[in-house]
């Protein structure tokens, strides 16, 4: 049983619904600026450019697919309310957009969710109802919350206005930095790194879209390597934004539109996000540091297969750092970053 998806194309959003996505969205978000850290260059070898969807409004990229998604409501549907399920983020962007929309949020939360994400939902007005952390455990939950209110699912990543709302994330950073030979996002249920790799293509065809994954949580990497689509039913990463499995439609994106995906571990993962605190001076979250992980680790860049710039310069990498939720009464700092 599965909450049911809105009964939309399974194409995915071309360049101009993205576009329009953005047109949409764009007074109800922030433009996040792009970041570079000298220090973190120096350690990775090239010059590597931050979308900070940490400053993003609730904390991360997903309200930019949640404002979409909600806003592209008519208002019949907007009377019913929305329902969703997240750990987290989503969760947070789907309450905020609900309540400036001014509509009734349901939210199903796993029982494991951290605290400070639990408390954001609350705080934007959403009504949580918690679940067993397992896949099929939020699905059933969700599915019936759907039945007994009528309310319209705003699924994670299983939505094309969702997709369509996050690849405005690519678009704003390529429209700052035009020339960048490879853009990394972290993966998860695949609409953030669906969104990257459509915007980005959007505007640059040729650029090399590149995902990143734990390896606790790696049906994204064993997918694509099998040709399709392998199950992902409970994940232990830290990396709490990314224990969700690709859908059927995002599957196909990144089959056709993503160069490859690379998996990083749970040590990498932690070294990474304090390397970001400590050097850049801002907060991240683990899954944002999933994204910049392989280019910290030695001969990271190398490992990406680039081939040299023309003007014999290092090589110019975007990053998206998906967001900053972190339960700062929980830090997994207790090691020296290596890096």
């Amino acid at each position: 049983m599965s909450a049911t998806p809105h009964p939309e194309s399974t194409l995915a959003p071309d360049w101009k619904t993205i576009r329009e996505a953005h047109e949409r969205i764009a007074p109800l978000i922030h433009r996040t600026p792009v970041m570079t850290s000298q220090s973190l260059d120096a350690i990775a070898g090239a010059r590597i450019f931050f979308k900070c969807e940490n400053l993003q409004k609730t904390g991360s990229f997903k309200i930019r697919g949640a404002t979409n998604a909600i806003f592209s409501l008519t208002p019949a549907e907007a009377a019913r309310g929305v329902v969703t399920h997240s750990s987290g983020n989503h969760a947070a962007a789907v309450a905020y957009a609900a309540r400036r929309r001014g509509t009734h949020a349901w939210i199903v939360m796993p029982s494991n969710a951290p605290s400070v994400k639990m408390q954001a939902v609350k705080a934007y007005g959403g009504e949580i109802t918690f679940c067993e952390p397992l896949i099929s455990s939020r699905a059933e939950t969700c599915a019936r919350i759907e039945r007994e209110t009528g309310a319209v699912m705003v699924h994670p990543y299983d939505d094309n206005r969702i997709i369509a709302g996050q690849a405005t994330a690519a678009k704003e950073l390529l429209e700052d930095i035009a020339d960048l030979d490879a853009l990394l996002a972290p993966v998860s249920g695949g609409g953030l790194l669906s969104g990257t790799a459509l915007g980005a293509h959007g505007m640059r065809p040729g650029l090399r879209v590149i995902g990143c994954e734990p390896q606790h949580a790696d049906d994204a990497y064993r997918s694509l390597a099998a040709g399709q689509l392998q199950p992902l039913e409970k994940s232990d990463t830290i990396a709490d934004g990314l224990r969700a499995p690709l859908a059927p439609r995002t599957f196909a994106i990144l089959r056709q539109h993503v160069n490859k995906i690379v998996l990083v571990s749970e040590e990498e993962i932690i070294d990474s996000m304090r390397a970001v605190w400590e050097r850049m001076k801002i907060v991240i979250e683990p899954s944002s540091a999933v994204a910049v992980a392989p280019l910290l680790r030695v001969n990271g860049v190398a490992s990406l297969g680039l081939p040299p710039r023309p003007d014999g310069q290092p090589h110019k990498i975007g990053v998206i750092f998906s967001g900053g939720n972190v339960d700062l009464a929980s830090l997994p700092f207790s090691r020296q970053v290596r890096v």
